[in-house]
């Protein structure tokens, strides 16, 4: 109970983190390009990381052997699919327009990968639970009305990357479960690592960026990358210890609830009614997706 809780507290403080971070990476679009962005906020994570360690005096002792052969690997696969996702979810943000209400709008298209989440555990076990069917049918309503409501001329070039990032997130859900028990903060900061070489190699590749621009965003850059990603995704693999992944997917789609929050409260931003409407239904369907795994009643699922 004692260790459920903890779990739950850590996913529960990591999706307040994130929803703020979604307004930062709003605030820092437009001055820097997305790999640019996400190279900066793992490096200050890295070095973060990597100073808690040296901090943390007993990590020599603490980490043994197959732990720590554990968490080597487990932050290279994790940091792989971490540097798509991450890069995916900024490419979107930063390719709205202006007036779209961008952080909420991700913040929920983001959410979506409770559902594939729930999916991807039941596929798993070979069975597919009806209600997974009908949240999932729920979720792409919501959807529509969130990126369609006004028809096909309403919909976002940014929405696509943004839908990928969800699945991108999704696995990285599940790589996490397969490494739980790996040392958190070595993970964190190895995965980060990685996360900043493959984004600095592709800075240098694809976009054009001065120091002097990424200094202009430095607060939200570094709010990103020391609260975002240091701490909220090192408290993320923690409570993944505790809560298997269906369930503590559901305590990270909180993290849309407070991306819209927050967007509204600094940006400013709006959502229209129809908008509202469809995040609604993407949130009722990530309540949904999770029923029948954590009640695990065989009866109303298929084969």
């Amino acid at each position: 109970m004692k260790n459920s809780l903890k779990g739950f507290i850590a996913l529960l403080i990591t999706t307040l983190i994130w929803g703020g971070a979604f307004v930062a990476q709003t605030a820092a679009s437009d001055s820097v390009p997305a790999f640019a962005f996400n190279a900066s906020r793992s490096l200050l994570a890295t070095v973060f990381l990597f100073v808690f360690i040296l901090i943390r005096s007993r990590i020599a002792a603490s980490i043994k052997n197959d732990k720590l052969s554990t968490s080597i690997k487990g932050g290279i696969i994790c940091g792989l699919s971490l540097f798509v996702a991450t890069n995916l979810q900024q490419f979107g943000i930063s390719s709205y327009p202006e007036g779209v209400a961008a952080s909420g709008r991700a913040g929920f298209l983001t959410a979506t990968y409770v559902v594939m989440v729930a999916v991807a555990v039941l596929f798993i076990r070979k069975r597919i639970a009806l209600l997974v069917i009908i949240s999932a049918a729920i979720c792409l309503t919501g959807m529509y009305f969130l990126s369609l409501s006004d028809g096909i001329d309403n919909v976002y070039p940014a929405d696509v990357p943004l839908f990928l990032c969800a699945v991108a997130f999704a696995v990285y859900i599940m790589i996490i479960d397969r490494f739980a028990y790996a040392d958190p903060v070595l993970m964190s900061c190895i995965q980060f690592a990685v996360v900043t070489v493959l984004s600095t190699i592709s800075t240098l590749l694809f976009e054009s960026c001065t120091i002097s621009s990424i200094i202009e965003v430095f607060f939200p850059i570094a709010f990103a990358g020391i609260f975002s990603s240091g701490i909220a995704y090192t408290l993320q693999i923690v409570g993944q210890k505790y809560i298997e992944p269906s369930a503590a997917s559901i305590i990270m789609s909180l993290e849309s609830v407070f991306a819209a929050f927050f967007g509204w409260i600094i940006l400013g931003e709006r959502l229209g009614a129809k908008e509202l409407f469809g995040c609604s239904l993407v949130f009722m369907s990530i309540i949904l997706s999770q029923i029948p795994t954590m009640i695990n009643r065989k009866n109303v699922s298929i084969s």
